[in-house]
């Protein structure tokens, strides 16, 4: 290997300066084509491997390593007998830089800003999802061992692992985003890799209005309830908006609160300044180490919150979140998956169950009638579209069931020819209780937003 020399010249990069030029045509040889691009770009890859200092690029800009690492592509390129032009050239060039500095042929979607889920099915198929719905795209990678080389390169960044005898994975890339991956032998078909995009722009309340997922009404309401420091549930299933309804309320938080965030994988983007971000840490190979959620909500408690959000109950820690909810820590926040408002207390009702503490279901239950405040349900409905179907209100407790009344919902209408969902939203007429909580906090909210024959959108 080369010393390093100045960070920046061809001499810093060599790592053999001898083995600099290799005719690519001797390694090998594409068979249609479609497939010489690809071929060529993982093939010059693999060679700047051995090539480069890789230690050497550190310190340099993506532009310094194109003007270095493109001399040595060129070179390669004038050894083989595929004549490509400037702009096959200069694509290449990219490609091979993403390979070497990104993530391959996913690059190009992870900078679409159109695109929201990344969804790779084996080597050969990769779909997205664009606006609620997914579309099938012609990227690729070259193989196997060229898709499992990429997924290594994600979960080696945050210091996870995966391989046969931890063939599944949950991480997040350096901009926050959500990545799953399965690799043989439970993935049948070949690795599969699964990336939620983290938002480079958090979506707030005024762009959930304009999307119409939400009434300018009921974000007055939704306001006034994080304002007034009320409990808040928020329930859907996967891919509905949880996490960015979760993101855009947060907003609603005073400044002058400390704010600890509890999270599997750190997806929040809390704008206020006084937020501590804790994150669940898996067990190592040896199976020691693990931190779990709920033991983030026990140390949370210690640090002194003014508010505890957690980004998803899935287990044990649901008891802890509503002994924190019950204990001086008001307007926390979190989320559930659930079909509906009722079907999400049956679910915390579960979880507590989970946490191996002995109570009675009809304790149970009074924890959470006592805890919650407010129950949000949201859906992806069939044209892709995200939408706050209901909002409502937790009232206590008759005989051994939890009473809740629904204060907003939206109506579905059908259907129109395009596939559209047609529906509205409207408040159901009941005056909520926790209009006294928000008059205790100074808030006042119309009486008019809460007529039944008023339609909200």
């Amino acid at each position: 290997m080369w010393q390093i020399k100045k960070p920046g010249t061809k001499e810093a990069l060599a790592a053999d300066p001898e083995r600099r030029v290799i005719p690519l045509g001797q390694i090998m040889e594409p068979s249609a084509n479609d497939n010489i691009n690809m071929a060529l770009k993982v093939e010059i890859h693999r060679q700047l491997l051995d090539l480069i200092n890789l230690s050497a690029l550190e310190g340099m800009s993506r532009q310094q390593v194109e003007e270095e690492v493109g001399e040595i592509v060129h070179e390669q390129l004038a050894l083989q007998k595929h004549a490509l032009n400037l702009e096959e050239r200069r694509q290449l060039v990219s490609d091979v830089l993403d390979e070497l500095l990104g993530l391959g042929p996913l690059e190009p979607l992870l900078k679409d800003p159109t695109i929201t889920d990344i969804l790779v099915n084996g080597h050969s198929q990769v779909f997205v999802e664009r606006k609620g719905k997914l579309e099938e795209t012609t990227v690729c990678f070259k193989d196997e061992k060229h898709l499992l080389r990429i997924i290594q390169k994600i979960v080696a960044a945050v210091g996870r692992r995966i391989d046969e005898s931890s063939p599944f994975v949950d991480a997040r890339l350096a901009d926050g985003s959500r990545v799953n991956a399965v690799v043989p032998p439970l993935a049948v078909d070949g690795s599969s890799l699964s990336i939620r995009k983290f938002a480079k722009i958090p979506i707030n309340m005024a762009k959930l209005v304009e999307f119409g997922s939400i009434p300018e009404a009921v974000a007055q309401v939704l306001e006034a309830i994080v304002a007034a420091r009320r409990n808040v549930l928020i329930s859907g299933g996967t891919g509905s908006g949880k996490t960015t309804l979760l993101n855009a309320m947060s907003a609603y938080i005073d400044e002058a609160e400390r704010i600890v965030t509890i999270e599997d994988s750190a997806e929040l983007q809390l704008q206020q300044r006084h937020v501590v971000r804790l994150e669940t840490r898996p067990p190592n190979i040896e199976g020691r180490g693990e931190i779990s959620q709920r033991d983030l909500v026990k140390n949370a408690l210690r640090m002194r919150p003014d508010r505890i959000i957690v980004g998803e109950v899935r287990a044990g820690e649901a008891f802890d979140m509503l002994q924190a909810m019950n204990t001086g820590h008001d307007g926390s926040m979190t989320t559930v998956h659930a079909n509906s408002a009722r079907d999400a207390l049956t679910r915390i009702e579960q979880m507590i169950g989970m946490s191996t503490v002995e109570i009675s279901p009809r304790s149970a239950r009074g924890q959470i009638a006592s805890a919650l405040n407010i129950v949000i349900q949201i859906g992806r409905q069939a044209d892709g579209r995200r939408r706050l179907l209901s909002l409502s209100e937790i009232t206590g407790m008759e005989g051994e069931v939890v009473t809740m009344q629904d204060i907003f919902r939206f109506k579905f209408a059908g259907r129109d020819e395009s596939g559209n969902v047609l529906g509205h939203f409207e408040a159901t007429g009941i005056r909520p209780k926790f209009m006294t909580d928000l008059a205790d906090h100074g808030i006042q909210l119309s009486p008019e937003l809460f007529r039944p024959d008023l339609r909200l959108s």
